[in-house]
């Protein structure tokens, strides 16, 4: 019986979704949307051939926008939960590096940085085999420039950062969930937890 995987991700202003089955793509939707991920994500799940329904799923966990993160765990919590289905996460860091290595003949590492809100980035390095260098990071241009240790830089931030520390290539990408096969298996097992990258922008108020 073919095996079917539905890949989620919400974490940036693009919401994509994807249906493979036996490891090939069979249908996708991606829309860059700014906001209201929360009213386009299912409709565009139920687009896909019998709804989406899979036996696995990944969903990208950030770092991101702490609405779009959110929204795309608990829709692939609850549909893991209504199809018994297996259930991981990935980097969205992860992503874009592996689909920025797809534009090239030969691998090559790559610096990953994405726009992070307050003028700040997410960032980090990778490996010609998309393997992370450092953890993730999350800087201002400035200190972002300084922990570049690429001549390729990847990601929604990529023509900033590029032209600050003087790169030899930059491409502005987004994560898109049809390119999920792209990463390695190990990088396909995160819990399904979110990836902030930075405090929220609200603040519990102090009592007293």
């Amino acid at each position: 019986m073919a095996e079917r995987l539905l890949a989620i991700d919400t974490a940036t202003v693009a919401c994509s979704v994807a249906l493979f089955e036996d490891g090939v793509l069979i249908a996708s939707n991606y829309a860059e949307i700014g906001r209201g991920h929360a009213e386009k994500l299912i409709p565009a799940i139920a687009g896909l051939p019998d709804c989406g329904k899979a036996k696995k799923i990944l969903v990208n966990c950030g770092p991101g926008s702490f609405t779009g993160v959110r929204i795309g765990i608990s829709a692939a919590k609850a549909l893991a939960l209504a199809w018994d289905a297996e259930i991981h996460g990935f980097s969205c860091l992860a992503l874009v590096a592996a689909q920025a290595g797809k534009y090239y003949e030969s691998e090559r590492p790559v610096c990953v940085a994405m726009l992070a809100g307050h003028g700040e980035y997410f960032l980090q390095n990778f490996d010609a085999s998309g393997k992370p260098l450092h953890p993730m990071a999350t800087l201002t241009p400035e200190q972002a420039a300084k922990q570049v240790e690429a001549d390729f830089i990847a990601g929604s931030a990529a023509t900033a950062l590029a032209a600050m520390v003087d790169a030899a290539a930059h491409l502005p990408l987004l994560p898109n969930a049809a390119d999920i096969s792209l990463l390695s298996d190990d990088m396909k097992q995160l819990e399904t937890k979110p990836i902030y990258g930075r405090k929220p922008d609200a603040q519990p108020a102090k009592a007293g």
